[in-house]
């Protein structure tokens, strides 16, 4: 159990700034091909590609007053959220889209 423990704390120190970039846009599928061995990398990436697929989506949604304005907010209060809890090395899961990446089989 220990060396379990110990190598998911190396592969979390060895992968913060690339997890981080995840979630900067298409930037995302940087570390979901060049990481595909690292479960922190992966983890956030995926939050990251569902952020960018809500993004493309949102184009049309985000002109939108109101709505489309919130929407927007959310997306980058979420990126700026998982960026930072993946560069501070933490396994974080957004609201509302969470369940998304569950299901993401990549």
């Amino acid at each position: 159990m220990e060396e379990k423990n110990m190598s998911d704390t190396k592969d979390i120190e060895e992968n913060k700034l690339l997890a981080a970039l995840g979630y900067i846009w298409v930037l995302c599928f940087i570390p979901l091909l060049l990481k595909r061995k690292s479960k922190f990398s992966q983890f956030h990436a995926k939050q990251g590609l569902v952020l960018f697929i809500i993004e493309i989506i949102g184009t049309v949604v985000f002109p939108i007053p109101v709505i489309g304005w919130a929407l927007f907010i959310l997306v980058i209060l979420l990126a700026i959220l998982g960026a930072k809890s993946a560069l501070d090395g933490e396994y974080w899961e957004m609201p509302f889209f969470g369940k998304l990446v569950k299901k993401l089989n990549l």
